[in-house]
Formats: structure tokens, sequence, C-alpha cells
């Protein structure tokens, strides 16, 4: 996209002409990927969405389910139907039955369970926070769309199992049951992303007193003030942890992660910009590889290179901050995030059968899975997502 297009989307205002960019994913989405996995994501045998695909475009029958997966599919196909970009409300209430009867407390305590076997019995039963973010996410989409009361009941019921059995006396997440030595902010990101969706399609007022609990944290407790960076994981005093050479991990698509929620909540809660939103963007882009400028998945706070690989959840986060700032009015913002997506279609997107995607490549440029993990259509559908909020294609 040139300049000039930009300019003069920008000056569209509120309503913006939708980028080629923005329109290619969306139509790639409708056309190719829903279809697809509205059909053969959901295992007619045994029931539940099916967590990856091998490249043939067969589904893996013998991989452990995940929890987190059951919800984002249950999301994916709630907000497509919204929007009116296929019939995938009756797919997201099957899986909500399947994920009841099978994940709901099957050992008789409260909670989902985190893994199922493929025919639904428990393969690992301990209760992760993240699995219980996306479920608040994918019911606070169901209780918007249907306006049924039982759904809305159960997101209050899984609400209050999460701040009385997966927060701490400090008010702090865990990071699941049973409790381990560590926190990982990926906990807090995940459960305030999911927070913010019930203030903002609800009007929760729950959510959206623990929403702001949670936004206290990031200056309190997980910025590392020397470094400006945000480490991915700290003891219970949040003191991060470092490795032999005093360094911490960083993951930059956290941060960039953290660019699109702080807009979000200004949004919201009727809070001027912040700088901080533009900086962690900076930071997050210092780990960006030259030729897309995609970001790797980590450094550390020495800024060394730990993981050179560029995974797809990776890029969906680079790219959701961009248009976090150019709704923000964040000048040259929107010229930003129109380039990457179409390197995102161009290359993630681009494989290896209709309506699937490479997941990850290697510093080398090279596909370094050969699977299509189902997660990632969770991932390009916010991306494709917020560029429609924000173009409104």
């Amino acid at each position: 996209m040139t300049a000039a297009t930009g300019m003069a989307q920008r000056k569209a205002g509120p309503g913006r002409l939708p980028s080629t960019a923005s329109e290619q994913l969306v139509t790639w989405l409708k056309r190719d990927a829903l279809p697809f996995w509205f059909e053969k994501g959901w295992d007619a045998k045994r029931g539940g969405f099916h967590e990856t695909f091998f490249f043939d475009g067969t589904p893996d029958t013998l991989v452990l389910r995940s929890t987190a997966v059951q919800w984002q599919q249950i999301y994916v196909c709630t907000q497509a139907w919204q929007l009116g970009w296929g019939d995938g409300i009756r797919l997201a209430c099957r899986g909500l039955e399947r994920i009841i009867e099978k994940a709901w407390a099957p050992d008789g305590q409260p909670g989902f369970v985190h893994m199922l076997t493929p025919d639904g019995s428990v393969a690992d039963p301990q209760r992760d926070t993240i699995d219980h973010a996306y479920a608040i996410m994918a019911l606070t989409a169901l209780a918007r769309a249907t306006g049924d009361a039982k759904i809305r009941a159960l997101l209050d019921m899984v609400m209050g199992f999460v701040e009385t059995a997966l927060t701490d006396a400090a008010g702090d997440l865990r990071d699941g049951l049973p409790d381990a030595d560590r926190r990982h902010q990926a906990t807090t990101i995940a459960m305030l992303t999911a927070l913010l969706g019930a203030v903002e399609h609800l009007s929760h007022p729950e959510a959206a007193l623990r929403a702001t609990r949670y936004r206290r944290l990031l200056e309190r407790a997980l910025l590392d003030k020397t470094t400006g960076l945000l480490p991915e994981a700290y003891d219970h005093a949040w003191r991060p942890i470092r490795d032999e050479n005093d360094a911490s991990v960083v993951v930059p698509a956290q941060m960039a992660e953290w660019t699109a929620i702080i807009r979000r909540y200004e949004r919201l809660y009727g809070q001027p910009a912040s700088p901080l939103a533009t900086h962690f963007l900076g930071a997050a882009l210092r780990a960006a590889e030259p030729k897309h400028g995609f970001l790797i998945d980590a450094i550390n706070t020495s800024q060394a290179v730990v993981s050179g690989t560029r995974s797809l959840a990776s890029q969906s986060a680079l790219i959701r901050a961009w248009l976090a700032q150019a709704e923000a009015g964040i000048d040259r913002a929107d010229e930003a995030a129109d380039p990457m997506i179409e390197a995102l279609i161009s290359t993630y997107l681009s494989g290896p059968f209709r309506g699937g995607w490479y997941e990850k490549f290697n510093g080398s440029g090279d596909i370094s899975i050969d699977t299509v993990p189902a997660s990632g259509l969770f991932q390009i559908f916010l991306v494709a997502q917020e560029a429609r909020r924000y173009y409104g294609a």
C-alpha cells in the first residue's frame, strides 16, 4: 500500500475505506478457511473439534485435544455468525454442549480440565487459567449472540471459579491448579483480554472491576523498569525469573498484545492515549526480522535471540497492535498494518491446503511445523475481526 492510499483511508474517518489487504483477508476467511473448518474441523464420529490437521487436509485423530482450542473454535464459530461470515452458531452450540459434558468437573471438582483424549476422556486433569480465559471469551460471545440466560449464568459461574480458585490472596492470577512455582504474564494477558470483551459486549460489572485490577498489574509488577521490557515468567513475588547470565526471557508478541490491550482499555474506560502502548510496540519491533518485519518468538532482556522461529500467533499480535495504534490516531500506524497483513497472506496463508496455513517458520524462513494446528484459525480470525472493525469492511 502506498502512503497516499493510507492517507486517503485515514481521512475517511469512521467510514474508512477498507484496505485491499484487509479485504483479501476477509475474503480468504469467508471463501476458504471458515467453510473448511466448519465442515471438517468438527469430529462427526466422536464429537468435539479436531486439534490439528496434516498437510493433506486430513485430521490427526490421535492427538490429544486441549480445552483452550475447543473454546477458541466456539468463539470463532459464534463471532463469524455474528459478522455474517457463515452459519457457525449451531456448531458453536454443539461445541459448548460437548465441552460442558466432557471437560467440566469430570472428577467431581469444579473447573474445566486441561486436556481430553479424542474420545472425550480426561488426559490432563489440571485446571489451567488460560483455558478459563478462553471460556470467558467464548461464553461472552455466545451470550451476546443468543441472549440465552443459561449461557450468561454459565459465564458467571466460570468467572466465579476463576476468582475463588484461580486467584491468590493478593488478587493475582495463578497459572492454574495445582499451583506452580511461577507466574506467567501470558495468563494475565489472556484473562484481561477476555474480561475486556465481557465489558465491551455485555457491560459486565464484575468483569469491569477485575479488568482494572489486572491492568494495574502491568506497571505494578510486570514491567522491568531497568530494561523497559516485559519478562515472560516471574516468581510468586513477581520477581522476574533469570538465567545464569542474569537475563530473563522476553516474548516480543506479548508486548504487542499489551499494546492492543492498553488501547482497548483506554477506549472502553474513556482514558487518554498512553505512550506506554507505543513503547511496548517499539520494544517488540526490536525483535522483528528484516524481510517482512515478522516478530521472532523469543529474546531476552539482554536483547539476545532465544528463539528465532516466527509463529503465526506472534504475527497476529503484531498486526492487531498496529491496528489498535491506528484506531488511537497514532500517525501512519495503518500504513504499517496493511503490509503486515499482505505478508501474512503471502506466507503463512499460502498453504498447504485451501483454508489452511503454515503455523511456524524457522530463522531461515523454512516451514518448521508439518501440521496445521486448529488454534491458528483463532489467531487469523482475531486479525480479520479487528481489521473489519477498524476499516468497517
